[in-house]
């Protein structure tokens, strides 16, 4: 399975953890950064994941401290249903009924053991469709109604 992760300084750490326990079961990983803890800011790296998903397929993978940021950032593109995850509850059911392609994580808030079970459940459950779908549908209608209406930075 293709998966793009990202992080910022506070999600550097889990993310290499995640990204070598990916590798180890045969996923493919593209790796967007950061390479280090130092400073940078979270929405440059949801941009660079959130970009390569859209035209390349795949999964995405953001951590953050909290991995709020990552998921306010990684929704503003069209295409894109991240969700936050703290338990496998949420990952599993971000899957099934949002049929999310973004799992976003927080560094400081989970240790690594939890999170690559987050991680697996996310990637190892179905979207199931049906009512479901429908509510994606509209999902997909409010952002071609509002694309291109934000204000620049």
């Amino acid at each position: 399975m293709r998966i793009v992760m990202g992080a910022d300084h506070a999600g550097y750490q889990l993310k290499e953890r995640l990204k070598e326990n990916l590798i180890e079961l045969g996923h493919e990983v593209v790796d967007k950064g950061t390479n280090s803890i130092e400073s940078v800011d979270y929405p440059d790296f949801a941009a660079e994941v959130c970009t390569d998903i859209t035209k390349n397929g795949g999964f995405g993978i953001l951590i953050c401290g909290t991995g709020i940021g990552m998921s306010i950032a990684a929704n503003k593109f069209p295409g894109i249903r991240a969700a936050l995850a703290y338990d496998l509850y949420a990952a599993k059911k971000a899957r099934q009924h949002n049929d999310a392609n973004v799992l976003c994580l927080g560094g400081r808030v989970l240790g690594p053991d939890l999170a690559m079970e987050i991680v697996q459940t996310f990637l190892n459950t179905s979207f199931e469709g049906g009512r479901h779908l429908r509510r994606i549908r509209k999902i997909e209608k409010i952002e071609e109604k509002n694309l291109g209406k934000g204000c620049e930075a």
